[in-house]
């Protein structure tokens, strides 16, 4: 902590030089860290609200194949306090629940192929079983997401945001 307090004390007389630094643990900041001159200024960014809830969705699934009875407004509803990395990881869930069922079924189709006595090789002409992440994926996805900021960080962040941000203090107090 010394040396970074010395870096940033040094670097004063240099114009056009910010030092950002980002934390989800505002609670154990130095105090000496964020007095005025040095990491001064507090930027809070809340948790995505829905409009960017669903552009998370649609980034994260802009190169995927997704049926069409699959609602991404639905989704961005259904993910009220999930952090754009919770989401992520539902997305990546509902892929891989895809892709499970996709190898499951070439498995089968070869065994099957095995038992008839046929050539179970990789035949360009059979469709692909699961060829869209369907519904059931996400809602396999959706029976295991958790949310990674809890009620009582969001509470913490807020009293932090009170404490070192003087507009928002005024303005939550006068609510």
């Amino acid at each position: 902590m010394n040396q970074l307090l010395t870096e940033m004390d040094g670097a004063g007389g240099k114009k056009n030089l910010f030092f950002i630094g980002a934390t989800n643990r505002p609670d154990i900041l130095d105090e000496a860290l964020i007095r005025p001159g040095r990491l001064d200024q507090l930027i809070y960014i809340p948790l995505p609200d829905k409009p960017s809830r669903l552009s998370v969705f649609k980034a994260n699934l802009r190169k995927s194949p997704i049926a069409p009875n699959v609602s991404m407004d639905f989704c961005a509803d259904m993910t009220e306090n999930f952090t754009g990395a919770d989401i992520t990881e539902l997305c990546q869930r509902a892929c891989k629940a895809a892709i499970r069922e996709c190898i499951a079924a070439e498995e089968d189709r070869r065994r099957l192929a095995a038992d008839a006595g046929e050539d179970a090789e990789m035949d360009e002409n059979v469709e692909d079983p699961v060829p869209v992440i369907t519904r059931r994926h996400f809602e396999e996805a959706f029976a295991a997401a958790r949310r990674s900021v809890n009620t009582h960080d969001l509470h913490k962040f807020e009293e932090f945001r009170k404490k070192f941000d003087p507009v928002y203090a005024k303005k939550s107090a006068g609510d």
